[in-house]
């Protein structure tokens, strides 16, 4: 097995070989389809032929694989990345890849780094070079959404009878479905918003013109002066808070003096976050929806 710093080692040197020499200047102008092109990615390149892509792929199969990968992003002797080389965005038809391939890579002062390919001939390397550029070209569209109309999930697939007692039991200490929680469903239609709404304690309950969720704070001074509040910031040195009549307090911090306590609504929430299984975050969305 080979050592990881071997391994390493390798990946930065063929890294340095391919990849530095990637960043060479292209020239003003290439043959063939080459007028210089936009940066990545406003780049377009008509497809190539289909045959001599095909060819391209057997010899890098056999030649480049190894280093580069069978999707370019690398492989088991740890060459660079090809789908975000410059020479390559840049190549043509194989004129500033065929150098590289031919004469290979030597750092100076370090062993090779990247072996010369004499036995490949300029059309094998204009074959391996548009099949680069072909897996490039596809690689483009890679993280995008599937073909076809969006995939809608089903998200309510719990019990909601099982979801009306896990609430019972976890959640009617704080909720409502009478009260606070009344017309939950209709203030959030979408069973996905209101499962997350509900799951991170964000602001489902709550009337119109009140404040969902706000964080409150007692300051207990020496002296035995309490004063409460909106938690406006809070650190190691520093607690300020907003009053009941609208007056902003500022209070330096020592270590435990003054005392503060904090109120965050939130936190039964947060504790539940270990404790809920799949089934019980089903169950109670499933729940919740039928509160219209």
């Amino acid at each position: 097995m080979r050592s990881i710093a071997v391994l390493t080692a390798a990946a930065a040197l063929l890294a340095a070989g391919f990849g530095v020499q990637l960043n060479a200047q292209a020239p003003s102008a290439a043959p063939g389809r080459g007028t210089p092109r936009a940066t990545f990615p406003a780049q377009q390149r008509p497809p190539g032929d289909p045959v001599l892509i095909a060819r391209g792929k057997t010899i890098y199969e056999i030649n480049c694989r190894a280093c580069h990968g069978p999707d370019l992003r690398g492989g088991d002797v740890g060459g660079p990345n090809l789908l975000r080389s410059d020479i390559v965005l840049k190549d043509d038809i194989g004129e500033l890849i065929e150098p590289i391939i031919r004469n290979g890579k030597m750092t100076p002062g370090v062993t090779l780094v990247m072996p010369p390919m004499p036995q490949l001939t300029s059309a094998d390397v204009r074959a391996v070079a548009e099949f680069i550029h072909d897996v490039v070209s596809t690689a483009r569209g890679q993280g995008a959404p599937p073909p076809g109309p969006p995939v809608v999930l089903n998200i309510l697939v719990g019990d909601a009878k099982a979801g009306q007692a896990y609430f019972a039991a976890k959640c009617s200490a704080c909720h409502s479905p009478t009260g606070d929680l009344g017309g939950l469903a209709s203030r959030i239609p979408d069973p996905k918003t209101l499962q997350n709404a509900w799951v991170a304690g964000g602001g489902v309950g709550g009337r119109a013109g009140a404040p969902a969720n706000r964080v409150t704070v007692t300051v207990t001074q020496p002296s035995g002066e309490r004063v409460q509040g909106a938690l406006v910031r809070v650190d190691d040195f520093m607690v300020v808070l907003t009053t009941a009549d609208g007056q902003r307090r500022s209070f330096a911090r020592r270590g435990a003096t003054p005392r503060v306590e904090i109120n965050d609504p939130r936190d039964a929430h947060t504790d539940l976050l270990s404790v809920y299984t799949d089934k019980d975050i089903h169950d109670v969305t499933a729940y919740l929806v039928t509160l219209k």
